[in-house]
């Protein structure tokens, strides 16, 4: 289901483009907003997935909100509707997933959410691709990898140790360790560590070898077998 906002100073326009989404199957229209600095407002709290925007309007243009979207870290996909037929160029250069001419005919709106659906499910993807994902309390949460610091293989899961704590997730090491061969660095059978967050080696009185990993307490034990690889990765970092 993808939740539309649409954004244009007509009202007539408003109600014909709902009439159009409403006509579409697994589409909602959450909300619509008058001028640009209300669409502002209603993507805080409304959360679209996209935008159905029109350039001319009172106060900032569309354009303009595009522009302000495109600096944001997270936001909807754009896709420009307007009477305009000469500003696609700018619209694509707003990262808009699609340009539409009014009046929007109901087939050629339909294929630009066909675009907005691949658009956001292939951004997801890439931005998953640089998180670990755990469930808590029901969940979903993403840790960065920059912040992870170690993975501990305990039981029948994998804790991540991360700055400021510590998370479980499903995935086995030999996954994690494939998936991100840049990132992690094989000590033991039983954990991974971030190659960027290697300090040193240290030995206990009992002859054990443990690293020592910036952001973290935790001493992670090194394998014999490893130890002679992780001293060769610590001479090319220093």
């Amino acid at each position: 289901m993808l939740n539309i906002l649409i954004v244009d100073d007509e009202e007539p326009a408003r109600n014909r483009m709902r009439r159009m989404v409403e006509a579409i199957p697994q589409l909602e229209v959450v909300g619509e907003a008058s001028s640009a600095f209300e669409a502002l407002d209603r993507i805080r709290n409304l959360n679209p997935d996209v935008v159905l925007l029109d350039i001319s309007m009172p106060g900032m243009d569309g354009m303009e909100l595009a522009r302000v979207l495109q600096k944001q870290t997270t936001s909807p996909a754009v896709i420009f509707c307007t009477a305009f037929q000469d500003q696609a160029l700018d619209a694509f250069d707003r990262e808009a997933v699609d340009y539409l001419v009014k009046p929007v005919r109901a087939e050629r709106l339909e294929q630009a959410l066909g675009k907005a659906r691949r658009y956001l499910g292939d951004r997801q993807q890439e931005e998953e691709q640089h998180f670990l994902r755990s469930t808590v309390g029901g969940k979903v949460v993403l840790t960065p990898l920059p912040k992870v610091i170690c993975l501990l293989a305990e039981d029948k899961y994998t804790t991540v140790v991360f700055e400021g704590g510590e998370t479980v997730i499903d995935e086995s090491l030999t996954d994690l360790e494939q998936r991100f061969p840049d990132v992690f660095f094989r000590i033991h059978r039983n954990a991974l560590v971030s190659q960027r967050r290697i300090r040193g080696l240290e030995r206990t009185k009992q002859g054990q070898i443990l690293v020592t990993l910036s952001g973290t307490e935790r001493r992670p034990e090194v394998s014999r077998r490893n130890a002679s690889a992780l001293r060769k990765l610590l001479s090319h970092l220093s």
